[in-house]
């Protein structure tokens, strides 16, 4: 067995924060503190991260814009499979997990106005796959690391980015050798009944050696999940949601019981073909796949029943109170070409991306259609179930030119197209309903065989233009500037319109199997210009400082509502529609003024880089409901600000031991009062409220320290993460709460050799509970008499329990 060289394996795995590096180390010149640490002249110097988040290749501690690079090393070190494990590693990026089932809200320095949970995610950060712009959510496959740019980036991207950006990298083909990998995982997750487990495998192969060649990919992972839902109603419309709980036999006549419903079962692949045939053209076919089957929410009631429910002591700390499952089945596909050509005096790249999801779903409504106050709680068997199914396709063109120049200038000019359609339906259910309405409140209408109580439909298409770029100028060895600018166009058009089969049957005489829409009709366009002023300064080799004042946009739209009838004050019965003021949303923009420096010590053994920012933004899009039917829709408020600082580090201490450090501070406020946001019955918004959904501290400190065992190397990792509370909703208003903050400790032991490798990890080392946010809010167990007593669907994400397990890896040809 070769020897093991320790010290080629830097490998970045976390941890020192801004708490534990004095401010004073950042004064002192390079020269005289390393004379003063004499240990540190045994150690070796940190390994050098490339990124190309400018469009160049260039170390990160190099690039004058505030970019973290999570690398592959860290990703195993840490287990990090999934964006919201990433974030917790990135300072100002914040991402909630929700399970799986509902898209987990990217939060970039605390820039969110929508109220956690469910459709919470407000789409301020733009996300790519190399080169192609994302609108799923992929799993992390095949990945060499992960860039976050912090900050508007619409001048250096196709994709509008209203506070950031995320890149992954892929692994490339590679076109000289075979290779490829195997790996296995299984765990076991507390509270957990059974054990989960995943597999993939990468393979990479030339068809043309040094110009053809292929790269595949799979993986398939079973998360068995760990939340118990005890009481699922055995028949909608004649089983009782709420029997008497008292009566064990009257319960089981009723309701049922699954373990550990919110199952997880996905498969992902990728395919990539990689043509060469000259030494200035290189062009990369892909094939992204995955399917996701989640068998429930991941969210619990406990602690979240009103005093009067009478399930309210019963739950557990695992359990969830739904009277259904609630399984989505979703799909992902993405189609791209990316094109790089070497023109000489600059590279050409071209971005196609033809990308489709669909999702088919089923939720709960009960709690809903009871807030509404039509009486549907006098029915004791009532309960609702909707269906909801959706397809979502993009098409995207991005073309790009970078300069080649060796000069003081530098420039990158570029195109982006995106077209997006949109088909929704769905539709409530609510079995038994009709037949009561006859036999108690004399109903003469016939009987509703399908049961539909609600149905609606959707068709949006969205159309966004831009022209971007940037020149750069290096004055000096030492100075650069660099300014930018975008102009950007889009158009919206949507067709929607709602019907309600069930009341207009029963009480109005209408055909049974009746369904009528008249389809209403909306368009918007907007367009405009962003501007961005970048300057760096290189103090010395060591040390650089960098000013940017940068714009960002979010496109606005129409929400897919009917409008409301010009009599709607009249009408007394069931309505949900917009009022004039709900049917659009305007863009919103941000403008970001920033300050960072970089520094590097001790020959390259630690760097310690700090930004501080100031960030206004305007016409913050706002997640409200309309006055008539509670739907959700999007509106404006006038103006927020979030201000901080964000501190990352990173050392080698020794031959052996490697450490990493993040720490973010970001206040968040409104700038001005917003009214009439929460619809008629929420409150008003006042100058001063924090933003919902982030934390205002976060932290997250990092060791692997490196050995020989057995004449193997052994990897040891520990790993911390923590954040502050985060609010619910905005202010706390509208019946929010404040989610107490926690801390995570990870650790894991790797054994190693050239081809294979065998690690031992456990998660959330020490078991810690925590709400990470709310689903609705405490208002549906308080307002009013509105049922309130029964109300299930105000509940909690919570944090996964501790999982212990173990991962085999094995490689070749590499």
């Amino acid at each position: 067995m070769k020897s093991i060289e320790r010290n080629k394996k830097n490998r970045i795995a976390a941890a020192i924060t801004a708490a534990l590096v004095p401010m004073a180390s950042a004064i002192v010149a390079p020269g005289v503190a390393a004379q003063e640490v004499n240990d540190a002249e045994k150690a070796v110097a940190l390994e050098t991260i490339e990124v190309t988040a400018t469009r160049r290749a260039g170390s990160l501690q190099e690039v004058p814009i505030n970019i973290s690079a999570v690398t592959n090393d860290l990703m195993e070190q840490q287990d990090l499979e999934e964006l919201e494990d990433i974030a917790r590693w990135v300072p100002g990026l914040t991402v909630n997990d929700q399970g799986g089932r509902s898209e987990s809200p990217i939060i970039v320095r605390g820039l969110n106005t929508n109220s956690s949970g469910p459709g919470s995610n407000g789409g301020t950060v733009a996300t790519y796959v190399g080169e192609i712009p994302l609108f799923m959510n992929l799993r992390l496959l095949d990945i060499d690391r992960v860039e976050v740019l912090i900050g508007p980036q619409g001048t250096l991207y196709g994709a509008g980015t209203l506070g950031g950006a995320i890149r992954y990298i892929p692994k490339k083909v590679d076109l000289d050798f075979v290779s490829g990998s195997v790996n296995g995982d299984l765990y076991q997750t507390n509270e957990s009944e059974s054990m989960g487990g995943e597999a993939g495998f990468v393979f990479n192969a030339p068809i043309m050696e040094g110009t053809l060649g292929f790269r595949a990919a799979f993986n398939y992972s079973d998360d068995p999940g760990f939340i118990d839902y005890d009481y699922l109603v055995r028949e909608s419309g004649t089983s009782l949601p709420d029997p008497d709980f008292t009566d064990q036999a009257e319960v089981d006549a009723n309701l049922y019981s699954v373990e550990d419903g919110n199952t997880f079962e996905q498969t992902a692949a990728k395919v990539q073909l990689r043509w060469v045939p000259t030494d200035w053209l290189d062009t990369t076919l892909s094939y992204f796949y995955q399917k996701d089957d989640i068998g429930a929410r991941s969210t619990v009631h406990y602690q979240s029943l009103g005093d009067e429910n009478p399930i309210g002591d019963l739950v557990g700390k695992y359990d969830a109170a739904y009277r259904f499952l609630e399984p989505m089945e979703r799909e992902n596909e993405l189609l791209s070409l990316e094109v790089e050509a070497d023109l000489g005096f600059a590279t050409l790249v071209s971005a196609t991306g033809s990308s489709k999801t669909t999702r088919d779903s089923n939720s709960d409504v009960t709690d809903l259609l009871i807030r509404l106050n039509f009486g549907y709680e006098e029915f004791p068997a009532f309960s609702g179930l909707t269906t909801s199914t959706s397809e979502d396709e993009n098409l995207t063109q991005e073309l790009r030119l970078v300069s080649n120049s060796d000069g003081p200038l530098s420039w990158i000019v570029g195109a982006y197209y995106n077209k997006n359609d949109y088909n929704r339906n769905y539709r409530e259910e609510v079995e038994g309903f009709d037949e009561f309405a006859i036999e108690t409140w004399g109903a003469t209408g016939p009987l509703r065989p399908d049961s539909i109580e609600y149905i609606s439909y959707g068709i949006d298409q969205i159309k966004e233009q831009a022209f971007f770029g940037e020149i750069s100028y290096a004055f000096n060895d030492k100075l650069d500037i660099t300014l930018g600018l975008r102009q950007y166009k889009y158009e919206v058009e949507t067709e929607s319109d709602t019907d309600l089969p069930l009341y207009y049957t029963v009480f109005t005489g209408r055909d049974p199997d009746s369904i009528l829409f008249e389809p209403n009709t909306a368009e918007g366009d907007d367009d405009g210009n962003l501007f961005k002023f970048n300057a760096s300064y290189a103090f010395s080799s060591d040390v650089m400082g960098y000013v940017t004042v940068s714009e960002g946009f979010r496109i606005g739209g129409v929400n897919a509502v009917a409008a409301c009838p010009p009599n709607v004050d009249d009408i007394t019965n069931q309505l949900i529609c917009a009022l004039p003021d709900e049917a659009m949303y305007d863009a919103d923009t941000t403008t970001n003024y920033e300050a960072g420096i970089k520094t590097s010590w001790f020959k390259s053994r630690f760097t310690f880089n700090v930004a501080a920012f100031n960030v206004d933004w305007e016409d913050p899009q706002v997640s409200g409901i309309t006055e008539n039917g509670a739907v959700g829709i999007l509106t404006n408020a006038k103006g927020a600000n979030a201000k901080g600082v964000e501190i990352s580090s990173r050392a080698t201490l020794s031959d052996d031991l490697t450490m990493y450090a993040a720490y973010s501070y970001a206040k968040t406020e409104m700038t001005d009062d917003a009214f009439g946001i929460f619809g008629s019955t929420g409150d008003t918004v006042y100058e001063g409220d924090r933003l919902p959904g982030s934390p205002e501290h976060q932290i997250s400190i990092g060791l692997n320290y490196t050995t020989e065992l057995w004449n193997r190397l052994l990897d040891l990792s520990y790993g911390f993460t923590a954040q502050s509370d985060v609010y619910s909703t905005l202010g706390l208003r509208n019946y929010g709460e404040e989610l107490p903050g926690y801390g995570l400790s990870n650790i894991s032991a790797k054994l190693s050799d050239e081809a294979w490798s065998v690690t031992f990890y456990v998660n959330n080392l020490f078991d810690k509970y925590a709400f990470t946010s709310a689903s609705r809010n405490w208002g549906d167990i308080e307002y009013g008499n509105r049922g309130s007593d029964l109300q299930r669907s105000y509940a909690h994400y919570i944090l996964t329990p501790r999982t212990v397990g173990l991962k085999f890896s094995y490689q070749f040809g590499m």
